[in-house]
C-alpha cells in the first residue's frame, strides 16, 4: 500500500536538498495513487504548491501529439508511411525539399534529419502551428532523411500541423476533443491564460530566480506546451498502461496502437544507456533488465519527468519549476522504482578517474594521458540552429564554449558556457561534462555521419562539425 505520508517527507527533503523552489510528485501503483507537493510556485510571492498545481511539462507533451497520430492512423486518415508532402500539400520542408521523403514514423522517431530546435514565435493566433510550418522551407537538415537519431521539436510542430489539417481545427482543439475531454482532465490546459485560472508555477533559473518569461512561443505547442497537475498526467500514463482503454470501459486508442509505442524504431546513441532506443514518441529504457519507458520535459525554467513500467502497473511523474533538478530526479525516481518493484535508474556516466584539479595527488588524468587520445581530431566548431560548441584543447584537455543561439537565446537569456570535457573511457571519442559539481554528469559523444562529417552527440542531439 503506498504510503502519502512517506512520499511527501521524500519529496520534501530530497527537493530542498536539490534547491528545488516546487514540486509535485505522482506515483500510481497497481491501482493506488499518491500526490505529494513541496515548496512555493514562486519564489517572489511564495503562494505554496498543492497537489492540485498546475506545471509546465514541456516535452512529455509530444506524446500526447503521437497519440492524436496513432488515433488518427486508426481511424485510416493517415499512415506511418505517409510522407510530409502528402499530408501537407504544397509544404517546402527544408532548404532540400525533403517533404516527399520524410514520413510520418520519421518525424515519430527524431530521424527526419530536419534542424530540431527551431523556436519561431509565429503569434498567439489559431494559425501559428501553419505559420511555424510554412517557416520551415529555410530549415537545415542536419544529416540525410533516416540516416541517425536526432531530437527533433520541429517535427513534431509538424505532426501537429497534420492533426490540424485533418482534423479541421486547431492542434489545442483537438488535444481537447481526442485526450483532455475523454480522459475528464480538468486541470490540463495548453494556453497561459487558461493556466492562470488554475494555481500555476512560474519557472526558476538555476539561482532560484524567477524567470521572466511565462514559456514557450504558442507555435511550438504540439512539441512542448501542455501544462498540467501531476494527477492529470498520470491519468494520461494510466491510459499507456491499460492499453488505451479509460476508466469507464471505452477505449480511445486501441492495444495494437499502445503497443507499437512502445516497440523500439531506432536506437539512441547514448552511451551511458546503451539500451535506449525511441518508439512511436516514447523513449525506451532498461532499468535493470526491466523494460521502462517514458519521457522528459523542459521549458522556460520548468523541469518534468515521466516514468512508467508496464510489467509492475507503475507510473511516476516528477513537475518543478526549477530549471536544474535532474539530481531530484535521480534521486527520487531511484527510491521509488527500488521501492516499489525493485529496480533503480542506470547509474550516471562518470569520468574515467576522479575529476579534481589535476595538481591533486588523486587528480583525474594527466595531461599526458589526454593527449594520448588524440584530442586534437574533435578541435573545431559545431554548430545548429540554437546552438553552437567550440571545441578547443587548452592544457592538455578537451574545452568547450557552449553558446545559446538565435530565438532560443532570446528566450532564456544565457550567457556562453565554458565547460571541461572529462574523458569517460580510452576511446578518445566519450566524454562527461557537468555545469556544477552537484549535477549529475552529462555524457558526450563524437562520431562521423555515413559521409565522414564529424560530429558531436549531446543531450539527444547530433551537431555537425562546421568549421
Amino acid at each position: 500500500m503506498l504510503n502519502a505520508a512517506h512520499w511527501t517527507a521524500r519529496l520534501s527533503d530530497l527537493a530542498a536538498q536539490a534547491r528545488v523552489s516546487g514540486a509535485t510528485l505522482g506515483i500510481w501503483s497497481d491501482g493506488e495513487e499518491v500526490l505529494a507537493a513541496y515548496g512555493v510556485l514562486n519564489s517572489a510571492t511564495q503562494v505554496p504548491v498543492t497537489p492540485d498545481s498546475l506545471f509546465q511539462i514541456g516535452s512529455i507533451t509530444k506524446i500526447w501529439t503521437a497519440t492524436m497520430i496513432m488515433q488518427l492512423i486508426e481511424e485510416g486518415r493517415l499512415s506511418l508511411d505517409t510522407t510530409v508532402a502528402d499530408a501537407l500539400p504544397g509544404i517546402r520542408l527544408g532548404t532540400s525539399d525533403v517533404g516527399g521523403q520524410v514520413t510520418v514514423q520519421h518525424l515519430l522517431t527524431h530521424t527526419s534529419g530536419i534542424d530540431g530546435d527551431i523556436f519561431t514565435d509565429t503569434g498567439r493566433g489559431d494559425d501559428c502551428v501553419q505559420l511555424y510550418v510554412e517557416e520551415l522551407a529555410a530549415a537545415p537538415s542536419t544529416f540525410p532523411v533516416g540516416a541517425a537519431y536526432s531530437y527533433c521539436n520541429s517535427g513534431f510542430v509538424l505532426l501537429g500541423r497534420i492533426i490540424e489539417v485533418i482534423d479541421g481545427k486547431s492542434w489545442d482543439e483537438s488535444l481537447r476533443d481526442r485526450l483532455t475531454g475523454p480522459l475528464a482532465l480538468t486541470h490540463t490546459v495548453t494556453l497561459p491564460e487558461e493556466a492562470i485560472l488554475h494555481r500555476a508555477a512560474v519557472g526558476h533559473d538555476g539561482a532560484g530566480v524567477p524567470v521572466k518569461v511565462w514559456g514557450l512561443p504558442r507555435s511550438i505547442g504540439p512539441a512542448g506546451l501542455i501544462t498540467a497537475t501531476a494527477g492529470d498526467l498520470l491519468a494520461f500514463a494510466r491510459l499507456h498502461l491499460a492499453d488505451g482503454i479509460l476508466p469507464d470501459g471505452k477505449w480511445i486508442l486501441s492495444e495494437a496502437s499502445v503497443s507499437a509505442m512502445q516497440q523500439p524504431r531506432a536506437a539512441i546513441p547514448d552511451f551511458a544507456a546503451p539500451d535506449s532506443a525511441i518508439g512511436l514518441g516514447w523513449r525506451l529504457g532498461s532499468w535493470g533488465g526491466r523494460a521502462i519507458f517514458g519521457h522528459d520535459g523542459d521549458t522556460v525554467g520548468q523541469s518534468a519527468y515521466l516514468r512508467i513500467d508496464p510489467e509492475g502497473q507503475l507510473a511516476v511523474c516528477l513537475l518543478t519549476n526549477a530549471a536544474e533538478s535532474e539530481s531530484l530526479f535521480r534521486a527520487l525516481f531511484d527510491e521509488v522504482f527500488g521501492d516499489l518493484v525493485g529496480v533503480t535508474m542506470p547509474a550516471s556516466p562518470r569520468p574515467a578517474r576522479s575529476a579534481g584539479p589535476p595538481d591533486q595527488a588523486a587528480g583525474f588524468a594527466t595531461v599526458a594521458d589526454d593527449q594520448d587520445l588524440d584530442l586534437e581530431r574533435h578541435v573545431g566548431r559545431y554548430e545548429r540552429t540554437s546552438r553552437r560548441f567550440d571545441v578547443s584543447v587548452r592544457d592538455g584537455r578537451l574545452h568547450m564554449v557552449l553558446t545559446v543561439t538565435g530565438k532560443l537565446a532570446d528566450l532564456f537569456n544565457s550567457e556562453p558556457e565554458v565547460l571541461i570535457l572529462y574523458p569517460a573511457d580510452s576511446s578518445g571519442d566519450r566524454f562527461v561534462l557537468r555545469s556544477n559539481e552537484d549535477e549529475p554528469w552529462i555524457a558526450l559523444t563524437f562520431g562521423h555521419l555515413a559521409d565522414r562529417t564529424p560530429y558531436l552527440y549531446l543531450t539527444g542531439r547530433v551537431t555537425p562539425r562546421v568549421a
